[in-house]
């Protein structure tokens, strides 16, 4: 008999999923949400049958809710460039992807700050794809080097180019999402058919749908793309202080994101989830702590119980750079996620309050990834992995250096770290005494210089400069 033992977190019994559920209900039914874009109000106040009032504040009513959870889809097949399917989002392993949409650039070598640029963007576009455990790649930067007329263009050709994952893509004008669609179109194709590109969309907590996000998300919801709907919380500024009431609220927000994606079309796939920060009140920045962590668990549970794919938190945006501040969180959230029913992480990478981006952070935090996932993997429990006649033949005193198991499985049984070997005090003395920090960075300015684009890059490239070129 065979059996594997794996490791689980499972934080709500069936009576707490219903109370978060019925909290949410009464948030959307009673309070409302302000719907600031014309088109999506008009949808919301032909399905619920009645105007919104003077506010263009709309309530759903529950019935509503309830009809939009029966039509969204459970699993979302996600493709790569090529075609061929990278992952299924809604069932399986949480999947983890690197970038943010940062202003900065944090140099590898020395920590220093400096504008992010096309060259950044390029580079660190070719790290995630040259890191296997990254799933997705998402925008990591705004590109400061460009007019912002182009920067979004210019960005998206960036990611399709030196890339073959699928991409998690963010327009900072949102001016601009159409015209990045279209060109994403120009260099793959239908979009809708095998997609690779998830917009990522942010309404405004609290109980805001503004006009950019809503009408960026129906525009590509009616291109046939799966959309990722996800809220940001400051706890103690734009949600209750409370774990239970930002909770509450941001779930109620999901679901109107939900039902809105419904009535643009019935069955369209959606992703939802929440980043459940907090607001410092002595020093004025948001961050993610221990209930933070907790907070995506219990959202990631109530989209598994709503039968939704989910994205939650990455860990991201905490220290000053590769540091023990950073590292910790990372830490939390990896395993946290792995261990719980998470989906999507797809921000892996930033300091500085998000706002810089440090490729040694990203190659860091792909080594917890690493150990994260042989965690959750768990291990095989039957015969002959237990090895009873191994067991009987070393006997009392011996050794299994050269038992069958060990032969066979010694290269594997194992993690053996890229960059951090398992020197005795000795050896690591005799290599002058070696700070971890810097063999981390040794190893990502490595990495950087040996990864290469994929084959087709200089096609797509030409293509996608030509059509920006005749288009701006």
């Amino acid at each position: 008999m065979s059996s594997r033992i794996i490791p689980r977190i499972s934080v709500l019994n069936p009576d707490q999923i219903q109370e978060i559920h019925q909290y949410s209900l009464r948030i959307l039914a009673e309070t409302g949400l302000r719907v600031d874009s014309q088109q999506a109000r008009a949808l919301f106040v032909k399905a619920i049958g009645q105007p919104a009032d003077e506010a263009d504040r709309v309530r759903i009513p529950a019935e509503l809710v309830e009809w939009a959870l029966s039509k969204a889809p459970e699993h979302i097949q996600v493709f790569d460039r090529r075609g061929d399917p990278a992952c299924m989002l809604g069932e399986g392993r949480t999947r983890f992807g690197i970038g943010v949409t940062s202003l900065y650039y944090q140099d590898p070598l020395n920590d220093e700050i400096s504008p992010f640029t096309r060259q950044n963007m390029r580079a660190m576009v070719r790290l995630g794809q040259a890191l296997p455990n990254y799933d997705v790649i998402s925008t990591v930067g705004i590109l400061q080097d460009l007019s912002p007329k182009v920067g979004d263009l210019y960005a998206a050709l960036e990611m399709v180019a030196n890339t073959s994952k699928p991409l998690v893509m963010l327009v900072s004008d949102e001016r601009l999402f159409p015209d990045v669609l279209d060109l994403v179109e120009h260099l793959h194709g239908d979009l809708g058919q095998k997609p690779f590109v998830l917009p990522y969309f942010n309404p405004v907590t609290p109980l805001v749908m503004n006009a950019g996000t809503v009408d960026k998300m129906i525009l590509a919801i009616r291109r046939g793309l799966p959309v990722i709907y996800s809220n940001y919380s400051m706890a103690g500024m734009s949600t209750p202080v409370t774990a239970a009431g930002t909770l509450a609220l941001m779930n109620a927000e999901l679901l109107g994101g939900l039902v809105l994606s419904q009535l643009v079309k019935e069955g369209a796939p959606v992703i939802l989830g929440m980043l459940p920060a907090f607001f410092d009140m002595k020093t004025m920045v948001n961050f993610y702590d221990a209930q933070s962590m907790l907070i995506n668990l219990v959202c990631a549970e109530m989209m598994a119980h709503y039968g939704l794919p989910h994205c939650g938190t990455s860990g991201s945006g905490m220290g000053w750079g590769p540091d023990l501040l950073g590292a910790e969180m990372y830490w939390m959230n990896h395993l946290t996620s792995v261990l719980g029913k998470s989906g999507l992480a797809p921000f892996v990478g930033d300091t500085l309050g998000s706002k810089a981006f440090s490729p040694v952070n990203a190659v860091y935090a792909h080594e917890i990834i690493d150990h994260a996932l042989r965690l959750a993997d768990g291990f095989v429990l039957d015969d002959e992995n237990v090895g009873l006649d191994e067991i009987e033949q070393a006997g009392p005193g011996g050794n299994f250096l050269r038992s069958e198991l060990t032969q066979k499985l010694f290269r594997q049984a194992y993690y053996s770290s890229p960059f951090f070997p398992n020197y005795s005090l000795e050896k690591w003395q005799a290599q002058g005494e070696p700070k971890a920090i810097q063999r981390l960075r040794e190893y990502t300015i490595e990495l950087m210089e040996n990864t290469a684009p994929p084959g087709d890059y200089e096609g797509v490239m030409a293509r996608g400069e030509l059509y920006i070129q005749s288009h701006i």
